[in-house]
This record gives C-alpha cells, sequence and structure tokens, in this order.
C-alpha cells in the first residue's frame, strides 16, 4: 500500500519573512516561487506547512 501524499507549492516570496520559516521552505523541498514538491503525509510535514501556511498551497 502506497503512502499517503501531500503536494505543497510555494505561492508568495519568502521576503522579509523571518529566517525560521525561510528554513521550513527548504526544508519542505521549495526554495523558488511556484515550486511544487509532493510529501508524504505525517504529523511533522503537516506542522512545517502549518507554520508557512500564508506562503505555500496544499493539494491533498
Amino acid at each position: 500500500m502506497a503512502a499517503k501524499t501531500v503536494k505543497v507549492t510555494q505561492i508568495h516570496s519568502p521576503i522579509g519573512r523571518p529566517a525560521d520559516q525561510r528554513a521550513t521552505l527548504v526544508g519542505l523541498g521549495l526554495n523558488k516561487m511556484n515550486r511544487t514538491n509532493e510529501l508524504e503525509d505525517t504529523p511533522s510535514v503537516r506542522g512545517m506547512i502549518a507554520k508557512v501556511r500564508h506562503l505555500v498551497r496544499v493539494e491533498e
């Protein structure tokens, strides 16, 4: 059975944001506008998404 995944796309720039939010985007595999990454749906990934929810779009 395949692991459940979540698709995350960066929709806003991290310019002017705190360093920890920029680091979270890099941790999610996002560092440029409109870049998309498909990640495993785990509590740690959900926590990272919650931290930068204003900068990303999430698709189940």
